[in-house]
Parts: structure tokens; sequence; C-alpha cells
């Protein structure tokens, strides 16, 4: 009886321990639904109609700004294409262009970074409709002792930083950094 007890009280522990789900927040998927922001690392190409000496790549920087000819240093972070199209367009007509028209594109994605039990963890480049599971097949796979089922993202989102387990078809954003856990048995 004291033994059966006794396992039971080791099984409890070792599930309790097992538990360290963290089920993510609503906003965590709601943001795949919305336009994207930009911040630092990403590489967009502008191109001001009629321009040739604007119309070129600028990178966010770590001040989540970009600098650009004539307007000097423009904030970026948080912004949408169509904010930051509006937003230089309104401070080149502030005296320098009548009628600019800007185009914001994004040339590349700032990286997401995989750690845990994958072959080669490490930042890599981000591509469109990639899903957790492609981010560990570019980091090489799992390795023999990974958790396959399930994978813990944690992204910034409207500068919050938010974590949850999610399973291994769940999409990423750039910049989200992919955990791949140790499984138990």
């Amino acid at each position: 009886m004291r033994f059966g007890l006794a396992m039971a009280v080791v099984l409890a522990s070792l599930v309790g321990g097992c538990s360290g789900y963290v089920r993510p927040s609503p906003a965590f998927h709601e943001v795949l639904n919305q336009p994207y922001r930009f911040d630092a690392g990403d590489r967009l190409r502008i191109t001001v109609f009629d321009q040739p000496n604007l119309s070129n790549t600028y990178q966010i920087d770590a001040s989540g700004s970009l600098a650009f000819p004539l307007i000097g240093s423009v904030p970026a972070r948080g912004k949408t294409t169509d904010q930051l199209q509006a937003d230089i367009a309104g401070r080149l007509r502030n005296g320098y262009l009548r009628h600019p028209d800007v185009t914001v594109e994004v040339e590349q994605y700032r990286p997401f970074f995989v750690m845990g039990e994958v072959r080669n963890a490490g930042q890599y480049p981000y591509v469109a409709g990639m899903t957790a599971q492609t981010a560990v097949a570019i980091s090489g796979g799992y390795t023999a002792r990974a958790d396959q089922s399930s994978v813990d993202i944690t992204r910034q989102i409207n500068g919050e930083i938010m974590s949850g387990r999610v399973p291994v078809t769940d999409p990423i954003r750039p910049g989200d950094t992919i955990y791949v856990r140790e499984r138990f048995f």
C-alpha cells in the first residue's frame, strides 16, 4: 500500500514538473492576421516615383528608425506599410516635393531564431509563410532528444514580449524565437 502511494506521489511530481505548458494569449495568434509591423532588422525597398536619388533600400536600425535623404531619421518600428508610406510622403511634402508618391515594400524580413534541441541553433532569414516545423528543418532538424510535438515561441507584440507553447504546424513571424524542448521519455 505504501509503495503504491509512494509511486503515485512520484508520478504526480513528475507530471507536475513536466507541465511547464504556457498557453499563448489570444493576441499571440491574432497578430498573425494583422498587417505586418516593421521592427529593427527589416530591410525595406522605398520607391519615390520620379525620384531615383531617393528610391533605394533602407534598413531599420536598432532604434527602430531608418535614415532617409532630405528628411533624416524616420521612426519605422511598429508601423505598417501604409503608415510608413504616409509618414515619408508627408515629410517629403513638407518643403521638398509637391506630390510625392511613395511605395514601401519589405525586401528582407528580420531574422528568426531557433534554440534548444536542434542540430544547428542560430539565426536564420525569414521567408513568408513559414511554420515552426520549417524553421526547425532549416536549422538542421531535431536532435535525437527533441520533443517533436510542440515548440515554445517567444514573440514581441506591440512592445510586449509573449511566449507560448504551440504545435509545430503553427506559423511563425519575423523576429520570433523558437525553442525546441527536450523530451523526457
